[in-house]
């Protein structure tokens, strides 16, 4: 009989194997470090690095071929032109925000002003009654498009564009199609028109209305990115069945962001009578596809739940300084309407090109 076999390794010396193994954990991602994956990730996060570069090069490229572009006087005009509809394009954004979309800002605007300046100018009503009750009707407003959108479930699209038309008709039927005149104005409601006054800065003319622009993208920015009601009305447009399953009242929500839109329109109209100096009933009738097209290319998405309010006033900018830059290079006003849909087309497919980075 043999002698048992005597073992060459000790236990000690398995631990020790065992304690120079790789202790790191099988990993299936995908290691994706490309400069496109990079850069469609950076561009998803900071969705205002686009139109902040946008501008910069048209800025330049403008000021190569226009003559008068690069001035103080032209850029403070710029901004003061797009400070109405970059008002309407805040609120605007917080209802794309939310997957969904109002046709009819601008007529909520009309009726807004229309009724601050009839109130003040016929009716002897003093300012301090008639701006809060347009700004109340605008709410108002809102907030019936945000009923239909919520208890009736008709999508939002049809919502505002019936809206649209039946604000259209209440404007007319208010107003008998006559306009609010500024001799009135100056006269009767001079408080209507503070928001155009305007202040000279180092050769650049600037209206107060283009600070209240500020003020107000500063007021939405912190209730959307630093509250409740903001990381609420975010999961709602990203995903409203993870959203409700949360705890968020889903309906609650949708009625105050169209509540607080028409209440936007409302403050755009005062700022709007400042900025014109007068209103008229048929006025703005352009201002809802400005205000979309500023915030499709300001980066927010249309498929809800990525905004950015900085993004939209840019983009408002963005679609002053093609119109002015190619007004002053002599480009015909079609052309002009050209590069604003060509933006929108591109702002869209850039849209969905980032979506994909999350899947």
């Amino acid at each position: 009989m043999s002698d048992p076999v005597t073992p060459t390794k000790t236990i000690s010396d398995f631990e020790a194997t065992l304690n120079q193994a790789d202790t790191a954990v099988a990993s299936f991602e995908k290691d994706d470090k490309t400069l496109v994956h990079r850069a469609r990730g950076f561009l998803r996060e900071n969705p205002t690095a686009i139109p902040a570069l946008i501008i910069l090069l048209a800025v330049f490229a403008f000021g190569m071929i226009a003559d008068n572009f690069m001035t103080a006087s032209t850029l403070s005009l710029i901004l003061k032109q797009v400070t109405v509809v970059g008002i309407i394009a805040i609120a605007q954004t917080i209802v794309i925000l939310t997957a969904g979309i109002d046709l009819s800002v601008g007529a909520m605007l009309v009726i807004s002003a229309m009724v601050m300046g009839r109130l003040t100018t016929l009716q002897d009503i003093p300012f301090y009654l008639a701006i809060p009750a347009g700004l109340a009707i605008g709410t108002l407003m809102g907030m019936i498009n945000g009923l239909l959108v919520t208890k009736a479930r008709i999508p939002p699209l049809i919502v505002t564009l019936g809206t649209l038309y039946i604000f259209n008709a209440l404007k007319l039927w208010y107003t008998g199609s006559e306009s609010v005149r500024p001799t009135a104005l100056a006269e009767k409601a001079p408080e209507l028109l503070v928001f155009g006054k305007a202040f000279n800065i180092g050769g650049a003319n600037f209206i107060l209305g283009s600070f209240a622009l500020i003020a107000l993208a500063f007021i939405v920015w912190f209730m959307l990115t630093r509250t409740a009601w903001g990381r609420h009305v975010t999961a709602v447009g990203d995903d409203p069945d993870a959203a409700m399953l949360s705890g968020v009242q889903i309906d609650k929500i949708l009625i105050s962001v169209y509540a607080l839109a028409g209440l936007i329109c409302a403050f755009g109209a005062w700022v709007a009578i400042g900025r014109v100096g007068s209103m008229s009933p048929i006025a703005f009738e352009t201002v809802a596809l400005d205000s979309i097209t500023a915030v499709v290319i300001g980066g927010t998405s249309l498929f809800g739940g990525r905004a950015s309010i900085v993004g939209s006033v840019l983009g408002a900018i963005i679609v002053g300084v093609f119109n002015t830059g190619l007004a002053l290079a002599g480009v015909d006003s079609y052309w002009q309407l050209f590069a604003s849909g060509l933006l929108v087309i591109v702002a869209v497919a850039l849209d969905q090109w980032l979506r994909r980075a999350s899947q």
